[in-house]
């Protein structure tokens, strides 16, 4: 095999294929990054089982061939090499040359007869929706999956499509996000739950452009997504997720309507006073057209007011003030209405069309503080 290619595109296409290379395995052929050119295009893949991950760079196929190198050493070595056209050779023996301006390298490769590649996935109807709506869908829910496996289902994110409606839903105990948005037509009804490791490293790679489109498509297993000359295959989940709908409740007692930016500066100054692992509460009081922040750990203490708009009772409630946080940061409004029903129910932020909800359930803290 001999291929050409420039620096930047196979720096693109090692760093996108990169993310499905697992960190540890017993199989060392999964270590490593295929370069597939045996037809007329050039293709990189990685593979760890769960998800991989192929993309087409350009270049120049000078000699057809197959080989499989090592995914660490190879990408440290295109990420140092010059600024230039980089040569890949390899003979019978799969002993690779690298060579770019007056660098060679000269490494072992492995015979790419024996890499997995990526499952054929027999896609039925697939939708269709622009990068940057994806993006943001991800970035606006991620932070709330669970990082740990006790439950398999949290890790993931719950992808539900209705008619022209697409539902994106994660928790993880403490909280639920909830995204929606409008899809371009109608689909078939579905459910499937897919890995925050896939979303994670998908939204990595996705421009977010709103005029370049990413194309999903599901099958009982798999969920795969494709754009810009690259696909992503991923098992899915199994199971079925939490019934989250008994979890929403319309009804509350207090609902509030505050600036998001005081708001989240408040709570952001608050917890320069905490510890990092340090769980104190942010204490809330509301009151008439006044909302009290405090909080007080071993550092000092801190109180701070901001004016509000209040329907209903007054209400001294506590949180875990990054769980408000992260919610915060990803509301584009510029007010943000919150709805509670008392001290040891949990709050709703949400806008009237319900395009975003975020559920946070309170934390218990003595009223003292």
């Amino acid at each position: 095999m001999k291929i050409i290619c420039t620096k930047s595109n196979l720096a693109k296409g090692v760093n996108i294929v990169s993310k499905a290379v697992p960190s540890k395995t017993t199989m060392p052929i999964l270590e490593c990054i295929l370069i597939d050119a045996t037809t007329d295009i050039i293709k990189l893949t990685a593979n760890d089982m769960e998800l991989g991950i192929e993309t087409i760079i350009e270049g120049d196929i000078i000699q057809k061939g197959v080989i499989a190198i090592d995914a660490k050493i190879f990408s440290e070595i295109v990420r140092k090499l010059p600024d230039n056209e980089i040569t890949i050779e390899s003979d019978s023996n799969l002993q690779t040359m690298i060579t770019c301006e007056k660098a060679k390298f000269s490494i072992s490769a492995k015979s790419g007869e024996d890499f997995s590649y990526l499952p054929y996935i027999e896609k039925a109807e697939s939708i269709t929706l622009s990068q940057f709506t994806l993006k943001e869908l991800i970035r606006q829910t991620i932070f709330s999956i669970a990082d740990n496996d006790s439950n398999k289902l949290m890790t993931g994110e719950l992808f539900e499509i209705d008619e022209n409606i697409l539902k994106v839903v994660s928790l993880d105990g403490h909280r639920i996000s909830i995204r929606k948005t409008e899809l371009t037509k109608n689909y078939q009804s579905r459910k499937v739950v897919v890995p925050g490791k896939t979303l994670m490293e998908v939204s990595k790679i996705l421009s977010g452009e709103a005029d370049s489109t990413v194309c999903l498509s599901f099958t009982d297993n798999h969920v795969v997504f494709e754009f810009d000359n690259t696909v992503v295959v991923s098992r899915l989940i199994e199971g079925e997720y939490f019934r989250i709908d008994q979890m929403l409740s319309s009804d509350y007692e207090t609902k509030v309507k505050i600036n998001k930016k005081e708001l989240l500066s408040c709570i952001d100054r608050a917890t320069l006073l905490v510890k990092e692992g340090d769980k104190k509460p942010i204490i809330i009081n509301i009151m008439d057209e006044v909302m009290e922040l405090r909080i007080k750990s071993q550092l000092g203490s801190m109180n701070e007011e901001i004016m509000i708009s209040k329907e209903g009772k007054d209400l001294l409630i506590g949180f875990n003030p990054k769980f408000l946080i992260d919610a915060l940061r990803v509301i584009e409004d510029e007010e943000v209405t919150i709805y509670l029903m008392n001290a040891k129910a949990p709050c709703f932020i949400r806008d009237e069309k319900e395009s975003y909800v975020y559920l946070i359930l309170p934390v218990n803290f003595n009223a003292g503080v």
